[in-house]
């Protein structure tokens, strides 16, 4: 039996760094580095021989979930932002070490061309795909509402909801029963803040869609759900807030810090597995004691 530790301590708390990043950020720049289950994640062969499309795969949840897929014995593609090929290369290593076969797919998810092709790409390299985690997100914070520009509230749709679409409606439909869909929401989705107002909107639409989608693939034996995290130290964080707020993230949580990307994987391995098999429609929330969707 391992020992109990209090979850509060488990992580590092604020303050941190006031460094900020240009976005969408380096892991390898982050203070404190993110863990993303690099030397704690033990898989148990609960994903053998499954093949899965994760897209944000390079760095933060993506990740750490491509990490622990690998570890639970699927192989693994990534979608990724052209520029960000370092933080992916260290995925591709992670998934390797695993043991499994890791597919790098570089491409503008804002691009319904670039999401044909991951799509496409991810099915060839792996013999199918029958595990789609929707998980790339564009995230900005302002102040003010009317500094909000138009062509970036679009983008935020864009790649947050719109490739989402695009890549279920790409790829349900090669998907056998049994395969599974997981969406990642956010605490936003239900307690938005007003500066993260267009990536909220786009939170809420992920949730809305996850269920109805969810009535849609069930036809044909496949499940669909949500991850809806509440504050994660990922590289968006010190990328794309003011430095006196990434220094302070998730202090208001009853735990007192953030969640670590390492700490949201199993409840997407779960959701992919079959000890989900009664499990469709959901958004499973992992908010740090924040309200509950």
């Amino acid at each position: 039996m391992s020992a109990l530790s209090d979850p509060r301590n488990l992580y590092p708390k604020p303050p941190f760094s006031k460094a900020t990043q240009n976005p969408p950020g380096d892991e390898a720049k982050m203070e404190p580095a993110a863990d993303h289950g690099e030397t704690s994640y033990q898989g148990h062969n609960r994903l053998a021989g499954r093949k899965a499309l994760i897209t944000g795969g390079d760095s933060g949840i993506g990740r750490a979930v491509a990490l622990a897929f690998a570890r639970e014995g699927a192989d693994v593609a990534i979608g990724f932002l052209p520029g960000e090929e370092k933080d992916a290369m260290e995925t591709e290593r992670l998934i390797v070490e695993a043991g499994r076969k890791a597919v790098l797919l570089p491409g503008d998810l804002e691009s319904k061309a670039a999401c044909q092709r991951i799509a496409r790409e991810a099915v060839k390299e792996l013999g199918g795909v029958d595990i789609l985690v929707n998980n790339a997100a564009f995230q900005r914070t302002y102040e003010k509402f009317a500094d909000i520009p138009d062509e970036e509230f679009e983008r935020t749709f864009s790649i947050n909801v719109v490739a989402m679409f695009r890549l279920c409606q790409e790829l349900l439909p090669q998907m056998p029963p049994g395969s599974s869909i997981i969406n990642t929401a956010s605490i936003q989705s239900i307690d938005p803040s007003d500066i993260l107002l267009p990536y909220a909107a786009t939170k809420a639409a992920i949730a809305s869609f996850t269920k109805s989608l969810a009535s849609f693939a069930i036809q044909q034996g496949v499940r669909v759900n949500a991850v809806a995290p509440g504050p994660v130290w990922t590289p968006l964080i010190p990328s794309t807030m003011p430095g006196e707020k990434s220094s302070q993230f998730g202090a208001k949580t009853v735990y007192g810090r953030p969640a670590q990307p390492v700490e949201l994987a199993p409840l997407f391995v779960f959701l992919a597995s079959a000890e989900a098999s009664y499990v469709t429609g959901e958004i499973y929330s992992a908010t740090g004691g924040q309200s509950p969707i």
